[in-house]
């Protein structure tokens, strides 16, 4: 941890401290109402995870998702007081791990508290076992001096993995029906509901893999890799420019000039950029592939507004259906 995140998260556990010795001493009324002091807590690191607990948790949960807006980028992300104090509050804390939300580890350490943790990202199979291998933390920083860690040789972004978020609806309600065992039927059948619409995801992904599987795709950052994998499509990006673009470097020159041929000798059919990040490289991958008569996709980070996890993901694979001409 760098002395600068860890003097935030000092200064963010006394501020938190001093609400909650100002909030007993006033004798106010809490902002929580009556039925919400009945739920169980839920905090998540993101609103994916947020409404994948809502939809597990149902009315017996009150759900707070740290990062709920697509202007909010995880990996400059950093925590308000308010936020510490929620962390400090939570029943129960969802992370994606994997280095990609950070903060709430650091949350969750200067906290002190006893809820637990559920980390997505040990549901995936690729993700590096108890033996240590590959579990050393790259260490970066971007151009404005932000501060990136990641499991090295990982690729964090889960919640593009239908499987992944399977595992991970089953522990959702494994921990709430310990927590709330009166309800433990309601979120048993909630997660059932949940991983049967998780089934029809990967059915469409079947789809698009029975028609496509090996067509090449090139992805401006690594997100949403998982689910161009599930469809049986060929990841043609040189690792080196979605790392780089990832992390707010420069892409290689070398590896731009790659990355350019690749995308203009006919191999890739369809390109997919981040919609929240960009950079002056990604720009020329979509203006090649666009003279190319390419199409290129925008996927995010974070559940756009008005969108379910289910919703998103049916969008997601609907539109790169569409783009290979399915």
């Amino acid at each position: 941890m760098t002395t600068r995140r860890l003097s935030t998260l000092l200064a963010l556990g006394a501020a938190s401290a001093l609400t909650l010795t100002a909030c007993a001493g006033t004798g106010g009324t809490s902002e929580t109402s009556a039925s919400d002091a009945a739920t169980l807590s839920v905090v998540a690191s993101t609103n994916v995870y947020g409404q994948i607990a809502e939809e597990i948790g149902g009315d017996a949960v009150t759900v707070t998702s740290i990062i709920a807006s697509a202007a909010q980028d995880p990996h400059e992300f950093e925590p308000t007081a308010q936020d510490q104090l929620t962390v400090s509050e939570a029943d129960l804390i969802i992370e994606n791990g994997g280095g990609y939300d950070g903060f709430m580890d650091a949350m969750i350490e200067a906290s002190g508290t006893t809820a637990p943790v559920i980390t997505a990202a040990t549901f995936n199979a690729n993700y590096p076992g108890d033996d240590g291998a590959a579990e050393t933390e790259d260490a970066h920083a971007d151009e404005d001096g932000h501060d990136h860690a990641h499991t090295e040789g990982f690729n964090e972004h889960v919640w593009y993995d239908p499987h992944t978020m399977e595992h991970l609806a089953e522990a959702i309600a494994e921990e709430l029906s310990t927590l709330d065992p009166d309800n433990a039927d309601l979120f048993e059948t909630n997660a059932a509901a949940f991983i049967d619409q998780i089934a029809g995801l990967e059915a469409s992904l079947d789809e698009i893999s029975a028609a496509h599987a090996g067509e090449g795709v090139f992805v401006t950052e690594p997100v949403p890799v998982y689910l161009i994998v599930a469809a049986g499509l060929e990841n043609l990006t040189p690792e080196a420019f979605s790392e780089a673009v990832e992390e707010g470097q420069d892409v290689p020159p070398a590896t731009l000039l790659e990355a350019l041929g690749i995308v203009e000798d006919g191999s890739v059919k369809v390109v997919i950029a981040n919609a929240q990040t960009g950079g002056a490289e990604t720009t020329q991958i979509i203006d090649t592939a666009t003279a190319q008569a390419i199409p290129v996709l925008e996927f995010t980070e974070t559940l756009p507004e008005g969108q379910t996890y289910i919703s998103w993901m049916q969008q997601n694979i609907a539109e790169l259906a569409d783009a290979l001409g399915a």
